[in-house]
C-alpha cells in the first residue's frame, strides 16, 4: 500500500485534531505524546519533530479548538439578519444544551490553565473574543431597536458566565440539571438582560 505524503500543514493539523481527542478522552495530565503518535500510527519522533514537548502540542491544541469555536462563532453573528436572531443562534450554539463539541475538552483546559499561562493564554484569549463578539451583537440590536440593554458588557459577561456553569453542570454531574431545564434558564436570562418582555408589551 502506498503511503500518503502529507504536507507540514496537513500533518500538523491531523496532530492538533488527535490531541483534541485524546485530551478529551484521557485528560490534560494523563495524555502522552505516545497516545497521539499511536491514534495516528506515527512513531513518537514525528509527533516530537513537529512539536518539540507535550507542553507545546497541548497549548496548540488548545488554541486551534479555539480558533475553531471562534470561526464558527463569527460565522453565525455575521449573518444578515436581526441582531436578535443572530444572538440567539449564537448563545444557543454556545451552550451546552446545543450543538457546540468540545466541553470536556475546555473544562479539561482551564483546570490546567491554573498552573500553565500558555494555556490561560490561550483560554482568556478566547474568552475576550467572545464577549466581543456578544458585546457588538448586542449593541447592534440596541441601535437598530430591536431590544433594551444599558450594559451590553455586563450582559455579555453575564451570560458567557450562565453558559460556562451550566457547561460544568451537564458535563460533569450527570442529571444534576435537566437540558430542558438548562435551556429554560437561557432563554430567561436572555429574556431579562435584553428587556424582552417590555419590548413585547410596548410594542405597537
Amino acid at each position: 500500500m502506498t503511503r500518503v505524503r502529507l504536507s507540514v500543514a496537513e500533518r500538523r493539523g491531523d496532530l492538533l485534531r488527535a490531541a483534541i481527542e485524546q485530551i478529551e478522552a484521557r485528560g490534560v495530565a494523563a495524555v502522552r505524546i505516545a497516545d497521539i503518535a499511536s491514534a495516528l500510527g506515527v512513531s513518537n519522533a514525528l509527533v516530537l519533530y513537529h512539536f518539540s514537548s507535550k507542553e507545546q502540542l497541548v497549548a496548540a491544541a488548545f488554541r486551534h479548538a479555539a480558533e475553531g469555536d471562534l470561526a464558527h462563532l463569527r460565522k453565525l453573528t455575521g449573518r444578515r439578519s436581526p441582531a436578535l436572531r443572530r444572538l440567539r443562534s449564537a448563545v444557543r450554539w454556545y451552550a451546552p444544551t446545543g450543538q457546540a463539541k468540545g466541553w470536556r475538552l475546555w473544562i479539561e483546559g482551564w483546570a490546567a490553565a491554573l498552573r500553565d499561562p500558555v494555556l490561560r493564554e490561550v483560554a482568556q484569549d478566547l474568552d475576550r473574543q467572545w464577549k466581543a463578539a456578544l458585546v457588538e451583537v448586542i449593541a447592534e440590536g440596541v441601535a437598530a431597536g430591536e431590544f433594551r440593554c444599558p450594559d451590553p458588557q455586563g450582559t455579555a459577561l453575564r451570560l458567557t458566565a450562565l453558559l460556562d456553569g451550566l457547561a460544568i453542570q451537564l458535563t460533569s454531574y450527570a442529571g444534576a440539571v435537566p437540558r430542558v431545564r438548562a435551556q429554560e434558564w437561557v432563554e430567561e436570562a436572555l429574556t431579562r438582560e435584553l428587556g424582552l418582555a417590555e419590548v413585547e408589551r410596548t410594542a405597537p
